[in-house]
């Protein structure tokens, strides 16, 4: 693939999700659900060492491996002749239900959660949340990711638009927003909105296990996984376990997997 084609690639991710991010933080002043104290400095933090660690470890490798299969015409889309426009759109679904199955998985699978329950211990869901990864629940998606585009064949501008989507809306999901109450309900019923996602960041078992989708919120509803929720309800974020209210620092959050660190393991 030339050079050219990746840059470009990165560029428009890049681009877009500048925008989103702001996008987030303006609405956090507009609409603001609660106040909150956000974790500026271990989410923003995490981010820079997630970037640093991908762009080592795979920088635009789901473009690339989504161009070597589609040379060869691998995957159910090419097998079903679908045509480049149809496998983008359906590949943009198709990758959104595999990371809802791997939301959950990482949930239910111990090994799995050490790494997710990073993510899930800032006590205050603010946009910049939506950048809180431990590096190493990246590392561990990114063979997944791969055997996805390739199985399903999606072609690279499947796979572009579909980390255009994700990233936006993981983004926007977890903003300190509420959208309004009028409109909430009918778009719930397709996408996933902070409302929706704030109860997944719930500092309770009960609530934390559902609403595991970020695009789409059909995966819940067909997994029996959907809570529904409102801007007024009143949700405790957090891990639960964890007694203090500030999120781990980014020292911490980074052993957090590997420490003593017993929080949020317990159910």
């Amino acid at each position: 693939m030339p050079d050219t084609a990746e840059t470009t690639y990165q560029l428009s991710r890049g681009v877009t999700l500048a925008v989103a991010l702001a996008l987030g933080l303006m609405l956090e002043r507009l609409r603001p659900h609660a106040r909150l104290r956000p974790a500026w400095r271990a989410n923003l933090g995490l981010w820079a060492v997630d970037g640093i660690t991908m762009a080592l470890i795979c920088g635009a490798c789901g473009w690339v491996v989504a161009a070597w299969a589609s040379r060869r015409g691998w995957g159910l889309l090419p097998f079903a002749g679908a045509q480049t426009w149809f496998a983008s759109l359906a590949g943009v679904a198709a990758l959104d239900a595999v990371s809802y199955f791997w939301h959950r998985a990482n949930h239910q699978i111990a090994l799995l959660w050490r790494f997710h329950r990073v993510h899930h211990a800032d006590s205050s869901f603010h946009v910049t949340t939506a950048l809180r990864f431990h590096p190493g629940e990246l590392i561990l998606a990114l063979p997944v990711r791969l055997a996805a585009i390739v199985v399903l064949g999606v072609p690279p501008e499947g796979v572009l638009l579909f980390e255009i989507s994700f990233g936006v809306a993981n983004l926007l999901v977890h903003g300190n927003f509420d959208l309004p109450r009028r409109f909430e309900p009918f778009v719930r019923r397709i996408l996933v909105t902070p409302t929706l996602h704030r109860a997944h960041h719930a500092a309770d078992w009960n609530l934390l296990d559902t609403n595991f989708g970020t695009v789409f919120s059909i995966w819940d509803c067909l997994g029996r996984t959907f809570c529904a929720s409102d801007s007024g309800r009143v949700v405790t974020t957090g891990l639960p376990g964890r007694s203090q209210s500030e999120a781990p620092t980014l020292a911490e959050s980074l052993l957090m997997p590997f420490s003593g660190d017993r929080s949020g393991l317990g159910r």
